[in-house]
């Protein structure tokens, strides 16, 4: 069952919720563009002011054809008491208000039957004479094994024939193997009930979870096992939803994809609002979770959930999303852009089973993992990165690292404009200069050393130039951002997104949809 507005940012369906290690039960998702709730089915008196009551008392009367017109199902077997499961037509009028599909059974007649099996309450009800006093409590946990209606509308059929068996699973009808001395007709008009109370069956909030900075997951907690047909949503304050199951792939992928969207939607607006208080140059590009692969994992926590910034020149990791000044101080880790470089992972670079990976190779050298729920958000970071690269070498335009060649210390720049200069440290005379495009191809020995191979512009002979630094990795990534963001100049896609950001004065990453295609950068030397 499942229903959507025009603007799809409402969506509301019925589904299982998977609690710990309790048996999943039916609860009601309600998604609205801030807020999903959780909902569970929930029974409470409509008779002046609405309360709930844990326990209800039902007098009813067997009648000579059709008996209770109850059908019951579960017991202590299945450590639930039983539960009404059908209500025959005849009853169903008369029992309106006082008894419910899903109701458990706690007492007949004053008797306990709380710990009874299935066929020790039948037994129970079949010599229970002609009136019954039941005291039921409404399951809003009922297994959902056992298959009740959601409607009141299910009835049983009476009847007068006598079964002698009795299932836990099955509906066993409580008007089976009792016929009372006396024949006549009793009608439904004429049982007792409860007096001047009528209750209602009623969805009713079970969980509220605020979306804005929520995170989605469908992997086991820290591990890389991904759930079948499920996930479940954490908001920033720690609430989870509980694990919420789907009957197929696609509900599944439909519900994530919505609730992200929202999210997304929230964190653009909620960007927007934070950007006017930062300068031009500290705006923030991208916010969002992702779960990092720890480097020293134990088995049973391979991954931990991370925030992820993009503001201004840098890269920052939190461990919960920054909400003042004050907690952008506190990142648990922050890169310059430009001198890290983000890697997407295709299906043989993975390292385990989960999906929608990238690295970052930070200007140590270090490597870290990182993966999110759905391909969208993937590309979302891939174009945010992109980006906040991009805004950052244009406004640096150019950027000097001291090296060492030949025993002399010098400084390399690498400028945006005029491509590779080199010049001595102590009288700052230049030495040469390349255009980027003159740059044919280069290699590292990983630790220090860069050697550069340059073509000359008249003589076209390619000429070496071997340059050592301390920060090498800092250096490989800043020529690889400086080239991507030539790349980018050239790449219509980009220099019209990049155009509307400049002129709104905030970067824009509306373009990016779950069903989108980002233009990648492309850098060859």
């Amino acid at each position: 069952m499942d229903f959507k507005t025009s603007n799809e940012e409402t969506k509301t369906g019925i589904y299982l919720m998977q609690e710990g290690n309790e048996e999943p039960f039916n609860i009601r998702l309600h998604l609205a563009k801030d807020i999903l709730t959780i909902q569970e089915q929930d029974v409470i008196c409509v008779s002046g002011e609405p309360f709930y009551s844990s326990e209800r008392t039902v007098t009813i009367r067997r009648q000579t054809i059709g008996g209770f017109g109850l059908s019951i199902k579960g017991g202590a077997e299945h450590k639930i008491p039983v539960v009404i499961s059908k209500i025959s037509k005849e009853q169903k009028a008369e029992l309106n208000g006082l008894l419910f599909i899903g109701d458990g059974i706690l007492q007949i007649n004053g008797i306990n039957v709380r710990s009874y099996r299935h066929e020790e309450v039948v037994q129970v009800l079949r010599n229970a004479g002609e009136e019954v006093t039941l005291t039921v409590s409404f399951l809003k946990k009922t297994p959902a094994f056992l298959k009740l209606p959601l409607c009141e509308d299910c009835t049983c059929i009476p009847s007068d024939q006598s079964s002698g068996t009795s299932s836990p699973l099955c509906d066993s009808g409580l008007h089976l193997n009792y016929h009372p001395n006396n024949t006549d007709t009793l009608s439904c008009s004429s049982w007792p009930t409860s007096p001047g109370l009528r209750w209602e069956k009623r969805w009713v909030d079970l969980r509220l979870i605020p979306l804005l900075h929520s995170r989605l997951s469908q992997h086991i907690p820290g591990s890389d096992v991904c759930r079948k047909n499920a996930f479940q949503v954490i908001a920033v304050d720690g609430v989870c939803s509980g694990v919420v199951q789907f009957p197929t792939a696609e509900d599944c992928l439909d519900w994530l994809q919505a609730i992200a969207s929202n999210i997304s939607s929230l964190t653009k607006h909620n960007v927007k609002k934070i950007n006017r208080n930062f300068p031009v140059n500290q705006q923030i590009i991208y916010m969002g979770w992702a779960d990092e692969k720890e480097q020293d994992s134990v088995q049973d926590r391979m991954y931990s959930p991370k925030f992820l910034a993009l503001r201004g020149s840098s890269l920052f990791k939190f461990a919960a999303p920054p909400v003042t000044t004050w907690d952008w101080t506190r990142a648990e880790k922050s890169f310059t852009v430009y001198e890290i470089m983000c890697k997407i992972l295709k299906d043989n670079d993975l390292l385990d089973k989960r999906k929608h990976c990238f690295s970052i190779q930070t200007e140590s050298g270090e490597d870290m993992f990182f993966s999110v729920e759905l391909e969208c958000e993937l590309l979302i970071w891939e174009k945010a990165f992109q980006m906040a690269t991009f805004l950052e070498v244009e406004r640096i335009q150019c950027k000097t690292y001291a090296c060492i060649m030949e025993s002399h210390l010098m400084g390399l720049t690498i400028d945006f404009s005029m491509g590779f200069v080199c010049f001595d440290a102590a009288s700052k005379a230049v030495l040469w200069r390349y255009k980027f495009s003159q740059l044919k191809g280069s290699s590292d020995d990983g630790k220090s050393k860069i050697k550069f191979l340059f073509q000359n512009q008249d003589s076209k002979s390619i000429e070496a130039k071997e340059l050592e630094f301390s920060n090498l990795f800092a250096v490989l990534h800043c020529i690889h951002a400086f080239f991507a963001a030539k790349v980018a100049c050239l790449d219509p896609m980009f220099v019209e997104s990049q155009g509307s950001a400049t002129t709104t004065g905030i970067p824009s990453l509306s373009s990016i949809s779950c069903n989108s295609q980002t233009p990648k950068l492309k850098h060859a030397t």
